[in-house]
């Protein structure tokens, strides 16, 4: 089990569970990252946080303690 900061810029991933918070889970899932969709890690800044995922044709830039709670497979 694996989470999604896990991967690194180029990788692909698919969204498996999200244990988040209920603040930052129902964030995620409005921007599209429920169980099954496919991520992929674009970018991350200089010092590494944060990173940027392609999602359902958007970039969104994650911080790690956000996408730490994102399981992915």
């Amino acid at each position: 089990m694996k989470s999604l900061n896990s991967i690194e810029p180029g990788e692909r991933a698919v969204i498996s569970e999200i244990k988040s918070a209920e603040g930052i889970r129902r964030r995620l899932l409005d921007i599209g990252m429920i169980p099954g969709t496919e991520v992929e890690c674009v970018g991350r800044s200089p010092s590494g946080d944060p990173k940027a995922f392609l999602i359902r044709g958007a970039v969104i830039a994650i911080r790690s303690e956000d996408s730490a709670g994102i399981i992915v497979c």
